[in-house]
């Protein structure tokens, strides 16, 4: 048929014989304004290219996305058996209509073709994620006084001076303070006491009740933070204080409201650089773990809060170096962080992976010493130790970089898969504190020794066999597969563990030292080792495993439990989870043949 542009995707990737097959079954259909198109959960013949006009994409009163001319729609209903979404018609519409036999029939013949069918996840992410910041910012506002981060209450008493008053709030790292003068209370602050001195040229010596005011405007600990901004508006306050019980427990700030919206992630690195002992990295932990979930709350992309909180974790993680670490290794070594902490793919914190590699040999009590404060204290934190022993308290972990040089070398050439997964953790190490040469002397031995290296990277990349992912069926059998019950997928063997070693193996083929998995595939994409649509279309299925993983891991947080952090139950998602973890999957199942044609697994 005359008009159809051939150059627009998937379509450029049929054959001229296939084009010419295709144009010569189309037709084109006619839809008025309103009309829906096709219904969520039904079947489709039929492939819709839009001409002109714009078509709706709803689940229920969800809008997902509106399509205009050159669109494709819905491949889902086509190839995969039902629509997950409602399409409809905007205003007057044209499309072209292609047969789904012939669609079914050229996906099969040609793969490049077939690859867009089963790897477009990048919109219903985004939808999620603009469906769950409307969600967010609600129930930021509903939330309670109580549940912001606020300062403590402080009180002096009315005969304090100014001078004192300030010394106090310096060393609580606050900036009001409550005071007692007699029968009354009042508030004093850090800008009362500069106007005292700067504007009316008081003495430091002046009492603090000559400066403070006592119309003390307050809220209630169990009041909403709606409230409070609303009491903030009317009184022009940018603080109020905090009734419980009877007495002021604290001041609730502006900015603490602002952390509820945006998260707090620009106050936690003070709080860190400010600590003092390990009790005060403590509370900085436990202000992270807060940070992911409030931000997850309110809709943030997963990409956006794994690298908020990989942030956050590495400042906590060299705070604590520089706290235990005696000079001979604090000026002499380099702190790793590695597996998905190193990718900066963390999210709730689980078990630890870290090392240490020292530029020479050190006095021998203080590595054992280091090594046991480090990790003990990383255990108080709530990190448990690694079941595989990949921790700084291993002294194969923490070793001269000479001698850990020997280590990988003899790990490339075993053939014990402990080793490639040792190397597979290694590779992912990003340094945290000390000298960051050290692991770039130490990954550029292993990218040497193994890149262009078939054998050896085909013994590596065989590790991506180590779980099964699952076949196409209903959803049903897809999580029978590969979960832990009939009714359960787990998350990490089913989808990011083979995304994330692919890419990895490939990253080492190619001599890339980035660390992170997206960063790793865009650097693949530009040195030609995948397609630009195919590594978007994998960037964005890890995305989702990472999403669904993340909300798994909050619920098992809130029962107290980690035991099934990656894995997603049957009954706690929805229709539309279970058509993204569909898609997900086929990405997945995609990647792992492209591994095996270009590393020969089939060998093994």
């Amino acid at each position: 048929m005359q008009g159809f542009d051939a150059a627009n995707p998937p379509f450029d990737r049929l054959t001229h014989e296939e084009i010419e097959q295709l144009t010569a079954a189309l037709d084109i259909g006619y839809f008025s304004p309103g009309e829906v198109i096709i219904r969520r959960g039904l079947t489709c013949d039929l492939l819709h290219v839009i001409i002109k006009g714009a078509i709706e994409v709803r689940d229920g009163n969800a809008l997902h996305a509106v399509l205009g001319p050159k669109d494709s729609f819905d491949s889902q209903a086509v190839v995969h058996g039902a629509a997950g979404e409602d399409f409809a018609a905007v205003e007057e519409t044209l499309c072209y209509l292609i047969p789904g036999k012939l669609v079914l029939n050229l996906i099969r013949r040609n793969a490049a073709f077939g690859a867009f069918f089963y790897a477009d996840v990048s919109r219903k992410l985004d939808a999620f994620a603009e469906q769950r910041k409307a969600e967010g910012v609600e129930s930021v506002l509903r939330a309670r006084v109580r549940d912001a981060r606020h300062g403590g209450a402080v009180y002096v008493d009315g005969a304090t001076t100014i001078r004192e008053a300030g010394h106090r709030m310096r060393n609580h790292d606050i900036n009001s303070l409550f005071v007692n003068d007699g029968q009354r209370v009042g508030v004093v602050t850090g800008m009362n006491l500069s106007k005292a001195v700067v504007l009316r040229g008081l003495s430091l010596d002046t009492p603090v009740r000559e400066v403070c005011h006592f119309d003390i405007v307050s809220v209630d600990a169990d009041d909403f933070i709606f409230e409070a901004l609303l009491l903030m508006t009317k009184h022009d306050k940018r603080r109020l204080a905090i009734r419980s019980g009877g007495h002021y427990a604290g001041f609730l700030e502006d900015i603490d409201i602002l952390g509820l919206f945006a998260g707090n992630s620009q106050l936690i690195p003070g709080r860190i650089d400010r600590a003092r002992s390990i009790d005060d990295l403590a509370e900085a932990v436990h202000d992270i773990q807060a940070q992911v979930e409030r931000l997850h709350r309110q809709g943030m992309k997963i990409g956006i809060i794994a690298e908020i909180t990989s942030d956050l974790n590495r400042r906590l993680f060299r705070k604590l170096f520089e706290m235990v670490a005696p000079p001979s290794i604090r000026y002499n070594s380099c702190l790793l962080l590695m597996g998905s902490e190193g990718r900066g793919e963390q999210t709730v914190r689980t078990d630890q992976d870290n090392a240490l590699l020292l530029a020479d040999e050190v006095p021998p009590g203080d590595l054992t010493q280091f090594r046991e404060d480090f990790s003990s204290a990383l255990e108080r934190f709530g990190f448990p130790p690694c079941p595989g022993n990949v921790m700084v308290r291993n002294p194969v972990w923490s070793q001269t970089v000479e001698s850990f040089v020997r280590q990988l070398k003899s790990w490339v050439f075993s053939r014990d898969p402990e080793a490639a997964m040792n190397l597979a953790i290694f590779f992912d190490a990003a340094a945290v504190a000390g000298v960051p040469d050290l692991v770039l002397r130490a990954k550029q031995a292993l990218v040497g020794l193994m890149q262009g290296e078939t054998a050896l990277l085909s013994h590596f990349a065989h590790l991506i066999e180590t779980f099964t992912t699952p076949n196409l069926g209903v959803l049903s059998t897809i999580m029978a597969s590969v979960g832990v019950g009939p009714d359960e997928i787990d998350l990490k063997r089913a989808g990011i563990f083979p995304i994330v070693h692919g890419v990895r193996t490939m990253a080492i083929d190619k001599g890339i030292l980035e660390n992170a998995t997206a960063t790793r595939i865009a650097a693949l994409v530009g040195a030609g080792s995948l397609e630009p649509k195919f590594g978007q279309e994998l960037t964005s299925a890890l995305q989702v495993f990472m999403e669904f993983r993340l909300r798994s891991q909050l619920r098992a947080l809130h029962k107290q439990t980690m035991t099934a952090e990656s894995v997603v139950r049957l009954e706690e998602i929805t229709t539309v989870d279970r058509d993204i973890l569909r898609d997900a999957l086929r990405v997945v199942r995609q990647f792992r043949e492209l591994i095996r044609n270009r590393y020969h697994l089939e060998a093994f």
